[in-house]
């Protein structure tokens, strides 16, 4: 099974896609769509929908993974604006036909490091592990991207 798991932001959206087969888990591909704020808003969103097509054209992942969104009642601009991002994503999910699956950050954290209050450096340390990388990516949106697309891989084999 390929999945595509996805970090949605309006700046740095980090993707993730990995072959799951029987316990073997591949890394494909990993990545980072980016925008400026320099930019209109509706041309960012145009970048995360166009970056995110062709990934989806190019990796033909049988099930898209995003993290849900989570509202601070301190930052409500912010999720205005991530839930932006994270409809233009689910845009293109609906668009391909691909299911489209999404965790909370709680959640992916207890699957990869078995702790929900795990750091996003133990989740870091974890993905970079499970693939033998050499270093850590630059961006944490990557292996967040790729802690949800493990995590789904780790769900789904108990409820099989």
């Amino acid at each position: 099974m390929r999945i595509l798991g996805i970090d949605p932001a309006l700046t740095i959206t980090g993707y993730g896609v990995i072959d799951c087969n029987k316990n073997k888990l591949l890394l494909l591909e990993a990545g980072v769509i980016k925008t400026s704020t320099r930019q209109l808003m509706s041309q960012r969103l145009k970048i995360i929908y166009e970056g995110v097509t062709e990934l989806i054209f190019q990796a033909k992942p049988d099930v898209m993974v995003l993290e849900k969104l989570y509202v601070h009642n301190h930052h409500p601009t912010t999720a205005y604006i991530l839930g932006q991002a994270r409809g233009v994503i689910c845009l293109t999910s609906a668009e391909a036909k691909i299911p489209l699956i999404e965790y909370s950050a709680t959640r992916v954290k207890k699957a990869i490091v078995g702790q929900g209050l795990a750091s996003k450096y133990q989740v870091q340390r974890m993905v970079s592990g499970l693939f033998n990388l050499k270093q850590l990516p630059k961006y944490t949106d990557v292996t967040d991207a790729l802690a949800l697309a493990i995590a789904y891989s780790n769900i789904m084999k108990f409820k099989l």
